[in-house]
C-alpha cells in the first residue's frame, strides 16, 4: 500500500489566494508551502514571494498561481539524503519535497525533523545602527508603566526592548541607540547589568518630539543607512530582505507595513439620493496595510528633522514625496507583527510565544 503524504498543514491548492495563504503562514508559523493540483506538485510559495508579488501591485485576492517562480528547488528520487540535506542548508528551506518523473511528490523533508530547529534563520547579515524609540510614558500599559518604563516591561524572562534587540543581533547589529526620556536611567541601569555582546548609547529628549523628532539628536553621529523601531513592537521576518528591497529600490525611507484583517459586526447598508436602499453587505470585512513601527532611513535624511520640535516621522514620508523623493513599503503578514504597546495585544503576543500574560 503506498504511503500517504504527511504535508504538516502546509499544502495549499491552485484557488488559493495570497491572503488566504498569508493566514495559512501565519496560523502554522512557517513562511514556504506547497502548492498541488489534486496529486500534482505545483510549486513552492514562500513569504518572499508575496512580498514581491504585494510590492508589485497585485492584490491579496489575486491567486497564487499567478505569482509562482520558475526556479524553485527540488529533489528526485535519484538524490541521497546527504545530498537533499546538503541543498537544504545551502538556500535553508523550509521543506523539500522529492517529485518522480511525472511531477508527483513522494516525499517531503522537512527542516525541523533534519536540523532539529524550529525554522531556518538567514545566513546574511548586516551592522547597521538600530534606533529605538523609548522616550514615551507608555500610558496605554498603565499601571505597570508607573513604576518602570515600557521598553522594560516583561515578554516572559527578559523585557520587551531586549527582544527588540535580540531580533537584530541574530543578523548582526551591534550598535543600538536609544532616544529617551521617561525613566531613562531605570533602561541604562537595566542593560549596564547584563551580559551582552552588543554597544547600547542613550540619547536625552527633554520633552516629547512625537515619533521623528528625537532623531535630530543622532545628526552627524549616524552616517550610514539605518533602523528605527518602536520599543513596543516585535516583528518575525527577514530584516536582511527588508534592507534588500530599501537598497535596491533606491529608497530614501521604507516603511515596514502589516496587512491587518478588519470585520465590521454589524450588516451594513449603502444608499443614493433620496435615501434608496443601493446594496446590503452582511458583516463585511476589508484588509488594510497599516504603520508596523519599524522603519529604514538614509542618513541624509537627519538633516531634514528640524531641531528641539514635535515631528513625526509620517511628516517627514510627507516631506520627501513633496520633493519628489523615494518612499517605499515593505510588507509583513498580520501575523508576523506583534504589538505590545496595549494589554489585550501584549498578552496576544505572551500567548504566541508560549508565555503568561499579566491581568491588568
Amino acid at each position: 500500500m503506498k504511503r500517504e503524504i504527511d504535508f504538516k498543514g502546509r499544502r495549499i491548492d491552485q484557488h488559493t489566494t495570497i491572503l488566504e495563504a498569508m493566514k495559512l503562514m501565519d496560523k502554522i508559523d512557517h513562511k514556504l508551502l506547497i502548492i498541488t493540483k489534486e496529486k500534482s506538485f505545483l510549486g513552492l510559495l514562500s513569504a518572499g514571494d508575496i512580498q514581491r508579488a504585494i510590492i508589485g501591485d497585485k492584490s491579496l485576492d489575486t491567486r497564487v498561481t499567478e505569482i509562482l517562480r520558475d526556479n524553485i528547488r527540488v529533489a528526485t528520487p535519484k538524490d541521497s539524503f546527504p545530498e537533499i540535506k546538503s541543498l537544504m542548508l545551502k538556500y535553508r528551506m523550509e521543506l523539500c519535497p522529492v517529485l518522480d518523473e511525472q511531477n508527483n511528490i513522494v516525499a517531503i523533508y522537512f527542516w525541523e525533523d533534519i536540523f532539529k530547529d524550529p525554522k531556518p534563520y538567514s545566513q546574511s547579515t548586516f551592522n547597521l545602527p538600530v534606533i529605538i524609540m523609548a522616550g514615551g510614558k507608555g500610558t496605554r500599559l498603565k499601571p505597570i508603566t508607573n513604576i518602570i518604563p515600557k521598553p522594560l516591561v516583561p515578554l516572559g524572562e527578559k523585557p520587551i526592548v531586549e527582544w527588540i534587540i535580540d531580533s537584530f543581533n541574530k543578523v548582526g547589529v551591534q550598535d543600538f541607540y536609544f532616544t529617551v526620556n521617561y525613566k531613562k536611567e531605570m533602561i541604562e541601569e537595566y542593560f549596564n547589568n547584563i551580559q551582552r555582546d552588543y554597544e547600547t548609547k542613550y540619547f536625552v529628549e527633554d520633552k516629547p518630539l512625537g515619533t521623528a523628532g528625537s532623531l535630530h539628536l543622532l545628526k552627524n553621529i549616524i552616517t550610514s543607512t539605518f533602523f528605527v523601531t518602536n520599543c513596543d513592537i516585535l516583528i518575525e521576518d527577514d530584516y536582511t530582505e527588508m534592507l534588500k528591497y530599501h537598497k535596491e529600490n533606491g529608497n530614501e525611507l521604507t516603511a515596514i507595513s502589516a496587512v491587518k484583517h478588519f470585520e465590521v459586526p454589524y450588516g451594513t447598508m449603502e444608499f443614493k439620493e433620496n435615501g434608496i436602499l443601493t446594496a446590503l453587505k452582511e458583516k463585511p470585512s476589508f484588509n488594510m496595510f497599516i504603520n508596523a513601527g519599524m522603519y529604514i532611513l538614509e542618513p541624509h535624511l537627519l538633516d531634514e528633522i528640524p531641531e528641539n520640535e514635535f515631528f513625526h516621522i509620517t511628516t517627514l514620508m510627507e516631506k520627501i514625496m513633496e520633493r519628489n523623493g523615494k518612499v517605499g513599503v515593505f510588507p509583513v503578514s498580520e501575523g508576523s507583527w506583534m504589538d505590545i504597546g496595549q494589554w489585550d495585544e501584549y498578552n496576544k503576543t505572551s500567548k504566541k510565544l508560549g508565555f503568561q500574560g499579566i491581568n491588568q
